[in-house]
């Protein structure tokens, strides 16, 4: 075995917890960052450099799109005072104010819309549940992108959900118009070392992989696997947690949503008919 097939061995063990994980037929610089992939939470004050924010979006660009439509727009908040004011509608997250910045990942129908008044044209199919469905999408791909150009830099990332608890006030505070909504947010910054940000475990693949048709055979013994290969990731990280108590609280009521429970009602408030 080459070193480099050992290490490829040892990140995709380390994404499983998996002692005797398959063997990586394949390895390159791409895998390498993907399988490494951490959430960080705890930022150095290094600057996001103007050329590097480009550089991510660019990345972020070169994510698929359904029929070309580019249906996102991505708004980098960088002003201390706008952030802390995010994070707080965000949940409290001080991770938020800590990094250089913030990138506000929104679906964007008023750019189409805009092109459809200039010319007196109908758009009647951006009011659809479909076209929705296709802007929250081209943003989550344009957002992934972006998340492991930087991380491919040595940068850190972490995901924001929260954005969308209070989905009237971050428009407000974005200056977002009718037609543009805030999908996710996503921290960018210098990772902290004193963290130890570690690679949390998935799923083992028996669970999430399905061969020609959706098989839910040993699923509960699956489940059961992960839950005590998660537990030493919690210990390792001073967190009393169980897996499936998170999962059944996180989605146990319409409560444990915090706002989100609302989200079809200020799509619509904010241009999103869904039809």
């Amino acid at each position: 075995m080459t070193q480099i097939s050992a290490f490829a061995d040892q990140l995709v063990a380390q994404r499983y917890r998996d002692p005797a994980p398959t063997p990586a037929p394949e390895w390159n610089p791409v895998l390498q960052v993907l399988h490494e992939h951490r959430s960080i939470r705890r930022y150095l004050a290094d600057p996001v450099p103007d050329a590097i924010l480009r550089l991510l979006v660019s990345a972020a660009q070169s994510a698929p799109t359904s029929s070309n439509l580019q249906a996102w727009s991505v708004i980098a908040v960088r002003d201390p005072e706008r952030k802390a004011r995010l994070a707080t509608l965000a949940g409290d997250q001080d991770h938020i104010r800590q990094a250089p910045v913030l990138l506000v990942w929104t679906a964007d129908l008023a750019r189409l819309r805009a092109l459809a008044a200039e010319r007196g044209a109908p758009l009647d199919g951006a009011d659809y549940l479909e076209s929705s469905y296709v802007a929250f999408l081209d943003a989550a791909l344009a957002a992934q992108n972006a998340a492991t150009a930087a991380e491919s830099l040595g940068l850190g990332t972490v995901y924001i959900g929260a954005i969308r608890n209070n989905p009237e006030q971050v428009a407000a505070e974005l200056s977002l118009p009718p037609g543009v909504f805030a999908v996710v947010g996503l921290v960018v910054g210098t990772p902290d070392p004193s963290e130890d940000a570690r690679v949390k475990p998935r799923l083992p693949q028996a669970a999430v992989l399905h061969e020609e048709t959706y098989d839910t055979t040993g699923l509960g013994a699956h489940l059961a696997e992960y839950e005590s290969r998660i537990a030493a990731f919690y210990a390792e990280q001073n967190l009393e947690h169980s897996w499936i108590d998170r999962v059944l609280t996180r989605l146990g009521s319409a409560a444990a949503l915090k706002g989100r429970d609302r989200l079809r009602d200020q799509l619509a408030a904010q241009g999103f008919p869904l039809r």
